[in-house]
């Protein structure tokens, strides 16, 4: 099974059993996604698309991990007046393991 979901404004592809990095998600243990935009099985002949989501269908995960990513530094720099600016940003995350579909 395999389905494409939304989340923080940003489509995945997920199967099941699948470990992936989000943008943070709220939630300790269990997470339900209900944005759901298509459902396939796995050789593809079953193919399900919604308009724009499909009704009825959710899919659960489970959180193993929150946090934030590495340091990015983003620096502005003026030449021949002397400014330099540099400043660094941290992204929140969450991983998930997908379990399964309803």
């Amino acid at each position: 099974m395999f389905a494409v979901i939304e989340t923080g404004g940003k489509q995945h592809l997920i199967e099941s059993g699948q470990t992936l990095q989000i943008g943070k998600v709220e939630g300790e243990k269990d997470v339900i996604f209900d944005k759901v935009l298509l459902l396939a099985n796995d050789d593809g002949t079953d193919v399900q698309i919604g308009t724009p989501y499909l009704d009825g269908v959710t899919i659960e995960a489970v959180v193993q991990e929150q946090g934030r990513t590495k340091k990015l530094r983003v620096i502005k720099y003026k030449p021949k007046v002397r400014y330099k600016k540099v400043q660094g940003h941290r992204q929140h995350f969450t991983r998930i393991k997908v379990k399964d579909n309803k």
